[in-house]
């Protein structure tokens, strides 16, 4: 079964929390949030304040994306505001492993993300030390991008190394691509256009539980 983590990314920010209550009712399986620095990506959003009226408001797992270049300076803090899981990228400055290690002894779900053009074998040496790997199918930034099909052979080639975890898809995500992520060997897909502007969520919910 293929996880759903809908981005609130794409909700509509006046009426955020109908949009993610209607998803919720829909039968999501995860909340994902995205957190931009406008210096990692060139995008600026929320803040730990959001991810806390969130955990205080719904009750579901909420899976952090740090798209940031100092996102050990954040952990503790969006860990206390209540993420479920805190996800941060391969590209960044600093160390890495220290960073995947601090989620993990706050108790959290450990995730690994990498932009397009990163190849899997650039992380194989990480891949113990997480719980799953995001593999960004557009360049992380902005929604409403163009789904990038060759990312499927990445996430074959993980699974080629071995890697047992979780492994997420994020960028153009779509009905008509779930098939293809999934047979390549897909867990969690994260969608954002396409979940909150469907006419029946619930209908796209069963449909991609049912994969």
């Amino acid at each position: 079964m293929i996880k759903v983590a809908p981005s609130i990314l794409a909700a509509d920010p006046l009426n955020m929390e109908r949009d993610v209550q209607r998803v919720i009712d829909a039968g999501c399986d995860w909340l994902h949030v995205d957190i931009m620095d406008a210096h990692f990506v060139p995008n600026l959003s929320y803040s730990p304040a959001l991810v806390e009226a969130l955990h205080k408001r719904f009750d579901i797992p909420l899976d952090v994306h740090l798209m940031m270049d100092n996102p050990e300076d954040y952990i503790d803090t969006f860990a206390r505001a209540g993420a479920w899981g805190i996800t941060i990228h391969a590209e960044i400055p600093g160390d890495v492993p220290a960073m995947l290690q601090k989620i993990r002894d706050l108790g959290l779900h450990v995730g690994l993300s990498v932009k397009p053009g990163t190849p899997a074998e650039a992380i194989e040496h990480l891949l113990k030390d997480v719980d799953m790997v995001l593999v960004m199918t557009v360049e992380p930034g902005f929604g409403g991008q163009k789904f990038q099909s060759a990312m499927l052979e990445k996430i074959r080639r993980l699974r080629e190394m071995g890697f047992t975890g979780l492994i997420q898809a994020d960028g153009g995500v779509s009905l008509a691509n779930l098939p293809d992520l999934k047979a390549a060997g897909l867990d969690v897909a994260v969608m954002g256009t396409a979940m909150y502007r469907s006419k029946d969520p619930a209908k796209d919910m069963q449909m991609i539980h049912a994969m």
